[in-house]
């Protein structure tokens, strides 16, 4: 079975933040698959199901984002899954620009808190994560207000189409494999942004 695992904070207040965009994923795939994320066991959320054929758990851990990873470890060893090759973790990440993806098969937190907590209790770096940009922090602006902070109007806009692109990635991983994916979502902001560039904006957005 394959693992899905978007990171969040649970409570309403936290709903559509920026550090929530792994919870957003998680919630568009649920809803595009009719499965029910809503079983409470292994301190998550959680929902079996089928996605394009193959049977899959979508995960979304309640132990606030820093401790994300003893969800998951519970997740992992109760299943008994290898998290090498059957586990996708899905978060945010500041230094991508807003809505930009970035698919790895492995790697170093990248100084995010759940990445760092989940490395550390599965005591391996190699699984899979899909990283939703959210936009460099402000200069002089708290960190934790950042991430902990709802995105712009223009922003939001921005971020509702890259979660669908999210999840289309998270599928094209299950069904095709992470290369893949790495080919055809890694690649695609920066084809935009290069079009654009040798077109011109089409407009001016809004700060």
């Amino acid at each position: 079975m394959f693992i899905i695992a978007g990171l969040g904070n649970p409570k309403r207040e936290y709903e559509n933040t920026r550090h929530n965009v792994g919870f957003e994923v998680i919630d568009a795939l649920a809803e595009r698959y009719g499965i029910r994320v809503i079983d409470g066991k292994h301190r998550a959320l959680v929902g079996k199901g089928m996605i394009e054929g193959q049977k899959v758990l979508l995960a979304k851990p309640l132990t606030y984002m820093n401790l994300s990873g003893e969800s998951l470890r519970e997740i992992i060893d109760y299943y008994k899954e290898d998290p090498q090759t059957q586990l996708l973790v899905i978060c945010d990440d500041i230094s991508l620009d807003v809505g930009q993806l970035r698919i790895r098969k492995k790697g170093s937190a990248g100084g995010h808190n759940g990445l760092k907590n989940i490395i550390a209790n599965l005591g391996t770096q190699d699984f899979m994560r899909l990283r939703v940009g959210v936009g460099e922090k402000p200069a002089g602006r708290d960190l934790a207000d950042y991430v902990l902070g709802h995105f712009p109007a223009a922003e939001r806009k921005l971020m509702d189409e890259s979660v669908r692109q999210a999840a289309e990635a998270a599928v094209t991983i299950l069904t095709q494999g992470p290369d893949a994916a790495m080919n055809q979502y890694n690649q695609k902001k920066n084809k935009e942004h290069a079009s654009n560039a040798a077109t011109g904006p089409a407009g001016k957005e809004e700060a």
